[in-house]
């Protein structure tokens, strides 16, 4: 008899574009893993997908995520589609009890959120596993920050400070991620990640949020069917917690030419901790060893990982949902962890809008 490392978990993609393609990289990497469905309405992105698996036997295909569900006997889906179409999505999937990994944001308001979140409370279904692909978490030098905070290395948190300086957006399919009514917005659709990770570093809810921002650079002299691209290209947002930590988040999308295309710092009261992403390096000073002080070290991937997007987190994520679905645990990262992410953008952007700081209060009661 198979035990549960040993029997084979089938998987249906819905979504093969850049990230459909980067979880089928790593899953067929994974061993007792098989996908057995792709779907994508986009010719072009399907036929990538084919040749992905050109080496895998019993792929079916499908136009239409519908046909996927009723015709392919998948254990786990994978929802990789433009942020706007996660709510019907996953909402179809969820009520079939197939356990679900949905890239993120989970969805692109609030409101959409918590229809998924009572959607699966109202179903019900014993041990399904629903994972929101928040997995900057297993990125390993992230991962070694986490580690020493919950050792106590940094004492106590009190600040968390996230820089992000990097390429503007890339082009997607219909040029979907240029408009803030299909992303949910910048702080929405890129930085869910950082705020998933203030909260965990935080180990407390947001409670207020405040930001600066604005399009300064990218995408003002593009035009699709008329409009012009409306998505931020900067900002600082300034998140405060329950139990008095401060999250700053300084981001900018025109900052290509940096060493750190990430850089995550943490001081607590006995210390500080820094994460150097594209160095692949953590900084660890302790106050007790005096001014200037610190110790680097150098961050290796296992090397089983599949070196792909995100440095490697996108193998280390499906290896944990594995390990949930097996087991019969709920998912690391589920709706609720999606929805805060969210909360947190949304309220963000509403701060720029409105010049004001806004309660996160306010936004868990805004209904689309």
């Amino acid at each position: 008899m198979l035990t549960a490392e040993e029997q084979i978990l089938k998987y249906a993609i819905i979504g093969s574009g850049m990230m459909g393609l980067e979880h089928i990289r790593n899953l067929i990497e994974i061993p007792n893993t098989q996908i057995v469905g792709v779907c994508d309405p986009h010719t072009p992105s399907l036929e990538k997908a084919r040749r992905a698996l050109n080496r895998v036997e019993g792929v079916r295909y499908f136009a239409n995520y519908k046909d996927l569900l009723a015709n392919c006997d998948a254990d786990v889906v994978v929802i990789a589609t433009p942020n706007h179409t996660h709510i019907d999505i996953a909402t179809d999937v969820i009520r079939t009890g197939k356990h679900l990994l949905i890239e993120k944001p989970l969805c692109t308001t609030v409101s959409d959120c918590n229809k998924l979140i009572s959607l699966q409370r109202s179903v019900g279904f014993d041990h399904q596993v629903i994972w929101v692909g928040l997995e900057y978490r297993f990125m390993a030098p992230t991962a070694r920050v986490l580690k020493e905070i919950e050792k106590g290395t940094v004492g106590a948190v009190k600040m968390i400070s996230i820089r992000e300086h990097r390429y503007p957006f890339l082009e997607k399919i219909d040029d979907w991620n240029r408009f803030n009514v299909n992303t949910g917005g910048t702080l929405v659709e890129k930085c869910c990640h950082f705020f998933d990770l203030m909260c965990l570093i935080a180990k407390s809810r947001p409670v207020s949020v405040m930001a600066s921002g604005s399009q300064d650079v990218n995408h003002l002299d593009e035009s699709y069917g008329g409009k012009i691209p409306d998505i931020l290209d900067n900002a600082y947002v300034i998140v405060n917690f329950e139990n008095g930590v401060r999250g700053l988040l300084d981001l900018c999308m025109f900052a290509e030419a940096s060493k750190n295309e990430q850089e995550i710092s943490i001081v607590g009261d006995k210390g500080k901790i820094e994460a150097m992403i594209s160095e692949s390096v953590v900084r660890i000073g302790k106050r007790k060893d005096g001014y200037g002080s610190f110790q680097d070290f150098p961050i290796e991937m296992d090397q089983h990982v599949v070196k792909g997007f995100h440095h490697g987190a996108s193998y280390i994520e499906h290896t944990q949902l594995q390990s949930a679905v097996r087991t019969g645990r709920e998912a690391q990262v589920g709706l609720s962890d999606g929805l805060w992410s969210v909360a947190i953008g949304q309220a963000a952007h509403h701060s720029i809008e409105e010049g004001r700081l806004v309660q996160i209060s306010e936004v868990l009661s805004w209904v689309d």
